[in-house]
């Protein structure tokens, strides 16, 4: 049967393959709009290439797409051996990158090529000829003409540095290249309109991707088991993609914030960078970066190494091998995330680690290196632990829990991996004490959300509030009062009555009245500054939360954290003519609370019942031992 080739197809073409072709820009594309300053830029760039090393300099993809045309009666009607030769390469309708093919034929012509590819413009069928002559005169009747003549004055100007031309050109033909992209999409306008609205690029998965999927890669399969295969690798290729925009997933082993709209190029990245497919030139990564580049296809240029190098002796059945060779590959970093995203301490401690770097890549670089050569999960948890009690500001707390923090709070972020660990290791111990639990029976468990932790950005911040003299001032006093009423006998609430009812100017008698009030509430306590900035004394909160409440007082903090947690806005009450206001809860927007944030707010910790308005030493003292319960932890074998 004789097969037909419906995939993209993919490649790299020198400038010297390009010659003689003949390229169609069709109307649904703007006009050649290059500044002065992308035509330097890319001139610089080719210049400053080594052409003597390995390796090419890289253009970006140029989308094409064949056009159906009566090429027999061209043929026909070809006057020599040579304009045959020309016509069976082809009509190419450009879809992308049409910008950089005519900046190349403008500099190929300035340094002596004339006419090196044929360049039509449907919607000004005189650019093509303006091109070949660059009558400058001309240049200002429309604007494309106008660009291309400021093009070519700009090449011109730049060619004038005293350097070899000759030499110059000779790279530009043999060791530039375009990404050859050869689409089959029967709607070009549709290519084009995803490329360039809102410039979403060819991502190096979709590159990737033709270069899995070509025939050629599946020996001398018939029709029916070449197109199986090709179905087969597709459906997992879009499977692994569907878990991966999961953000639930993707955001425990990476932040916000990451540019590709198709997450698979995360594994083909890393594969790239740990030579997975084991290109034996590339285990040198000074000659890896010369061959293939550090620029965004980079990843894409290290697979068609593999796919296209040559191998001595390889026939077809040899290449059907390495193609599957390289997707199993593929898949082995998918199910080790899967393993890992599916393990209670694996994912967490994993999560634990990405949450609190700052290069996210090479930390799972370093996670899968280390998982491969260890092969034991509980010599892999053991490595894991070693790494999350060096960390700092978790190292500090592991030597003495009782470190002292700075009184200004410039070293306070130092204790948000302490913080956020005893998050991670309550969950695990609960989730631990629930597994083990045969009432329950649970076979899956609750993760912690490490998107919601980072989409929420979390700060950390004092529990009892770091300000001195917290309720001296009149509105923190009034907050007080507010929170307090609910819970203080009749007798304290009349005097609480009072303290509204007396008039601004009355200043020493409310002074006398509060601090009447306040021997209500015996668990009133002073703390040092010293006191205030012990790991007792913080806990993680978003930072909507945060700056909703500032340096406010614990009973006041504790409403809005669990107005947090339920979704809705708890009024505080107010007085108006010696009454009490009451308002309802209102709906709200809703803030995942971080576990232990949620127990600190409800003196989980303490051992006995103490006053809710508020964080007492005892309190703290409760709270600093858990935290140390949890990082004891680190050191089980």
């Amino acid at each position: 049967m004789e097969r037909q080739d419906k995939e993209n197809k993919i490649g790299l073409k020198t400038i010297d393959e390009l010659l003689d072709m003949r390229f169609f820009i069709p109307n649904y594309q703007r006009g050649y709009r290059w500044t002065k300053r992308q035509v330097t830029d890319l001139l610089n760039d080719i210049n400053e290439f080594d052409a003597d090393k390995d390796g090419f300099y890289c253009l970006q993809p140029l989308v094409v797409k064949q056009r159906k045309e009566d090429m027999l009666s061209k043929i026909h009607d070809a006057k020599s051996i040579e304009e045959v030769k020309n016509l069976l390469k082809g009509d190419w309708e450009v879809i992308d990158g049409q910008q950089r093919l005519t900046t190349i034929y403008i500099l190929l012509t300035c340094l002596g090529k004339r006419d090196p590819y044929s360049l039509e413009y449907a919607t000004r069928s005189d650019s093509a000829t303006f091109l070949q002559k660059m009558d400058e005169t001309k240049s200002e009747q429309n604007i494309d003409y106008h660009f291309m003549t400021q093009a070519k004055n700009t090449i011109t100007e730049w060619l004038q540095s005293d350097f070899d031309k000759s030499a110059f050109l000779k790279k530009l033909l043999m060791k530039v290249k375009f990404i050859w992209y050869e689409s089959i999409d029967e709607d070009p306008i549709k290519v084009f309109t995803r490329l360039n609205i809102g410039k979403i690029a060819l991502t190096n998965s979709e590159l990737v991707k033709a270069l899995f999927l070509n025939s050629s890669n599946f020996g001398d399969k018939e029709e029916y088991s070449l197109r199986l295969k090709q179905q087969e690798i597709a459906s997992e290729w879009d499977e692994i993609e569907y878990t991966l925009q999961n953000d639930e997933f993707w955001m425990f082993l990476h932040d916000e914030g990451y540019k590709s709209p198709t997450r698979i190029d995360f594994i083909f990245d890393l594969i790239c960078e740990q030579n997975a497919l084991g290109i034996q030139a590339f285990d040198d990564k000074k000659k890896k970066d010369q061959m293939i580049g550090t620029d965004e296809y980079r990843t894409f240029r290290y697979f068609y190494e593999y796919f296209n190098a040559p191998y001595p002796k390889e026939g077809t059945e040899q290449r059907r091998l390495r193609t599957e060779s390289a997707w199993k590959i593929v898949k082995s970093y998918y199910q080790t995330f899967n393993e890992w995203f599916d393990d209670l301490e694996l994912y967490h401690y994993i999560g634990f680690l990405v949450a609190c770097g700052k290069q996210n890549t090479s930390i799972i670089e370093e996670l899968v290196e280390e998982w491969k050569k260890l092969n034991d999960k509980e010599e892999f948890l053991r490595y894991l632990k070693r790494k999350i009690k060096n960390i700092k500001g978790i190292k500090d707390i592991v030597e003495n829990i009782n470190y002292q923090y700075k009184e200004d709070g410039s070293d306070k972020t130092d204790c948000r991996p302490v913080l956020l660990f005893h998050n991670i290791q309550t969950v695990i111990n609960q989730n631990h004490t629930q597994r083990n639990n045969e009432k329950y029976k649970i076979s899956v468990f609750y993760k912690f959300p490490f998107h919601l932790y980072k989409l929420e950005k979390w700060d950390v911040e004092h529990i009892n509030s770091n300000i001195d003299n917290q309720e001296n001032d009149e509105n923190t006093r009034k907050e007080w009062l507010l929170n307090v009423y609910i819970s203080a006998d009749s007798h304290t609430r009349e005097k609480i009555s009072d303290y509204f009812a007396i008039k601004e100017n009355g200043v020493d008698k409310k002074n006398e009245l509060f601090e009447e009030i306040q021997k209500a509430f015996p668990n009133h306590e002073d703390w040092t500054p010293e006191d205030k900035n012990r790991i007792g004394n913080y806990a993680l909160l978003d930072s909507s939360t945060n700056r909703s409440y500032g340096n406010t007082i614990f009973s006041a903090k504790r409403r809005i954290i669990i107005g947090k947690d339920k979704g809705v806005l708890i009024p505080v009450p107010k007085f108006k003519d010696g009454q009490l206001i009451t308002s309802e809860e209102k709906d709200a927007n809703s803030s995942f609370v971080p576990p232990c944030t949620k127990q600190v707010f409800l003196k989980y910790f303490s051992s006995t019942a103490s006053d809710n308005n508020y964080w007492t030493k005892s309190d703290a003292e409760a709270y600093k031992n858990d935290i140390q319960a949890c990082l004891d932890k680190l050191n089980e074998k």
